[in-house]
C-alpha cells in the first residue's frame, strides 16, 4: 500500500505494477485520513493510497 499526492500518483502506479504485475486500484483517501497521512515520496499530504487485489489491506 502506497500513500501518494497528486503530483506523485504515477510513480506509486507504477511502482505497484512493478512489483505485483497485476493492475492497480487507486482511491482516495478519506477526509479526516488526508491530514495525517504524507505523500510516501515527497512528504506532502497524500491524496491517494494505492495498492493492488492481493494486499492485506
Amino acid at each position: 500500500m502506497i500513500y501518494s499526492c497528486l503530483e506523485d500518483v504515477e510513480l506509486a502506479l507504477e511502482e505497484v505494477i512493478d512489483e505485483t504485475e497485476l493492475a492497480p486500484i487507486i482511491e482516495k483517501l478519506p477526509e479526516d485520513r488526508r491530514l495525517s497521512t504524507p505523500c510516501q515520496y515527497c512528504g506532502e499530504q497524500a491524496l491517494y493510497v494505492v495498492t493492488n487485489v492481493h494486499s492485506d489491506t
